[in-house]
């Protein structure tokens, strides 16, 4: 409901990109289900595989390697990176400065390259398997993934210099729709958008997983809540993830990227191929899933727009009876119509885009 280009009413309607996502796993295998997750946040596919083959890993009591989880936490932070590229760059385009985005996706497509010699996908990749990975780095993986980072570095440094001190940029986003940490809070905000209000919550930090409390990283708090600090926060967040990504790949460790619980882990080939039992295993992982104990679990990692969390319910099968989805995208959206009261039409777009809301994810 507008009054001239002032906004005095509005309603969220989402549904327009429903995957079914949560409905269709039931009638998957929990590996069949990695896939599905990549089509939520599809900006930062690895990142929703890693928080699901967490949550199963738990259900299941399994540790996986070390190295497994360092390579976990590289192509994550890489993932965030380019996610948090999806908001900058765009965000600015509503703005009418389109220039930035050629800065950051020209990075973001020299990473999906990498991305893609890696997983064999460059936008959903599949990388994740209950109890490890599909496979290990190749030859020379961490000096191509160094390279991306210190691409994507300077470009957002470039970025910065073009729009941090812009008149324009400045007037638009600058107290422009507003929420207080006691509202981010009551909304359930998570992520950069909590932050941004000044609440330092960060699943990393506060219930630290895959190492994290062993790296030297900060988390980005800003202090008006206001478009400014939403959009900002993952300029700063960015050069954290590029700081933890070369600690873990100069403290790399070698070693499998398997576990050797036989639950989830197919038998070698030659196992496979040359005795009944390593057959009839094979077989069954396949067709029959990963069997995990009857029960329930929630389980949360820190994704690119905050806690991504799955409640998965199982009962016994290789199957999930239930599996629920935690979208951070979902909670954001949710106080949207609240936030954009009073201000333009204009200020609600680029609020929006603050937001970085992704379809898939909202609606899943």
């Amino acid at each position: 409901a507008l009054d001239g280009e002032t906004i005095k009413a509005a309603v969220g309607e989402i549904g327009y990109l429903h995957r079914g996502f949560e409905r269709s796993v039931e009638h998957k295998t929990y590996n069949k289900v990695i896939p599905y997750t990549d089509r939520l946040n599809y900006c930062s596919a690895i990142l929703n595989n890693i928080g699901y083959v967490k949550a199963v890993e738990r259900m299941l009591d399994i540790e996986v390697p070390d190295r497994t989880k360092f390579i976990r936490v590289i192509v994550g932070e890489l993932s965030r990176m380019i996610d948090h590229l999806v908001c900058i760059g765009p965000q600015f385009v509503d703005m009418g400065a389109l220039t930035n985005l050629w800065y950051v996706f020209n990075q973001r497509e020299k990473t999906y390259d990498v991305l893609d010699k890696l997983t064999g996908a460059r936008l959903t990749n599949s990388y994740c398997r209950v109890g490890g990975l599909y496979r290990d780095f190749y030859d020379g993986c961490e000096k191509d993934i160094l390279h991306v980072v210190k691409a994507i570095e300077d470009a957002v440094d470039e970025v910065e210099k073009l729009v941090a001190k812009n008149r324009i940029v400045m007037d638009r986003t600058e107290g422009v729709c507003v929420v207080s940490a006691e509202d981010a809070i009551s909304y359930g905000f998570t992520g950069p958008t909590l932050r941004a209000s000044g609440v330092d919550f960060d699943v990393r930090k506060a219930q630290p997983y895959y190492y994290y409390d062993t790296f030297d990283f900060e988390v980005p708090v800003g202090t008006r809540g206001d478009t400014w600090d939403r959009i900002f926060v993952r300029f700063y967040e960015v050069r954290e993830s590029a700081k933890i990504i070369r600690q873990a790949i100069k403290n790399l460790p070698g070693g499998p990227i398997w576990t050797d619980d036989k639950r989830v882990k197919l038998p070698e080939k030659q196992d496979t191929y040359q005795n009944i039992e390593g057959l009839i295993n094979h077989f069954k992982l396949i067709f029959e899933g990963t069997r995990v104990p009857a029960g329930e679990i929630y389980d949360a990692s820190e994704a690119a727009n905050g806690e991504l969390g799955f409640y998965i319910t199982s009962d016994g099968s290789g199957y999930p009876y239930r599996v629920r989805v935690r979208p951070p995208c979902f909670l954001n959206y949710a106080a949207f119509p609240e936030m954009i009261e009073g201000y333009m039409i204009s200020d609600a777009a680029i609020t929006l885009a603050s937001l970085n809301i992704i379809a898939g994810e909202l609606d899943r």
